[in-house]
């Protein structure tokens, strides 16, 4: 599986940033997707807090494969405004850390409403954070999350075809799991040409999230499915 790059969320092992370059190093790993440093979550980091995490970065000798930001993780009535003005503090971050995948998602529908008949809604705001994104030459990374509105691939696949190559898929296998989708191959097959990276994760269908390898996510016929 040479053609692809590890990367992990190392937040996961630990707060401290620098416990987790230790451990990235430790595990052989040179790709982070980064997302929590010290506690703080990387769409609230300041500029010079950014510049040093970049620092470490370089010391580690590891490279930012993604920003896993939050955006996209708002209803749709919340406010818009000030999320895009916090897209917009990471799209200069991922400049600075020198990548240009970031993760996103698709909205969450106000108490009450269905996210499925908030299309117009949806698309509206993507838009705008996919005109803002170009501006910074990041390539937005929608993944597929439950009760979002990209949270089956049909609908991922709406959005991605809908942008025309502006955006990427972030193909979470445990996710359509959880969804009660086959992740493979009907999804896959779906999505595999827009596919920017994997999250692999891995579920049962009755709903627990486990080891990879060891539930229905099918990690192992997709990965060999991509490297063809």
């Amino acid at each position: 599986m040479s053609n692809l790059k590890i990367s992990a969320f190392a937040d996961e092992y630990a707060d401290s940033f620098e416990d987790q370059m230790c451990a990235l190093r430790e595990f052989g790993i040179r790709h982070i997707e980064i997302r929590h440093l010290n506690k703080k979550n990387i769409s609230v980091l300041e500029q010079d807090e950014v510049k040093e995490a970049k620092k470490k970065l370089d010391t580690f000798d590891i490279k930012v494969s993604a920003i896993g930001s939050p955006i996209g993780k708002i209803k749709l009535d919340e406010d818009f405004a000030a999320h895009l003005d916090m897209a917009r503090r990471v799209f200069e971050i991922a400049t600075i850390l020198e990548t240009r995948y970031v993760r996103i998602f698709s909205f969450y529908a106000p108490d009450g409403k269905s996210i499925t008949k908030m299309k117009s809604e949806v698309f509206s705001y993507l838009e705008k954070l996919v005109i803002l994104a170009r501006k910074y030459g990041v390539i937005l990374c929608h993944e597929n999350e439950a009760k979002i509105y990209g949270d089956v691939p049909v609908r991922c696949s709406e959005i991605i075809d809908h942008f025309g190559g502006e955006m990427k898929c972030v193909f979470d296998m445990g996710n359509f799991v959880l969804e009660g989708v086959d992740p493979y191959p009907s999804a896959y097959e779906l999505l595999k040409k827009d596919i920017a990276y994997f999250h692999i994760k891995d579920a049962l269908a009755e709903g627990a999230i486990v080891p990879a390898g060891k539930g229905d996510a099918k990690i192992k016929e997709i990965l060999s499915a991509h490297k063809e």
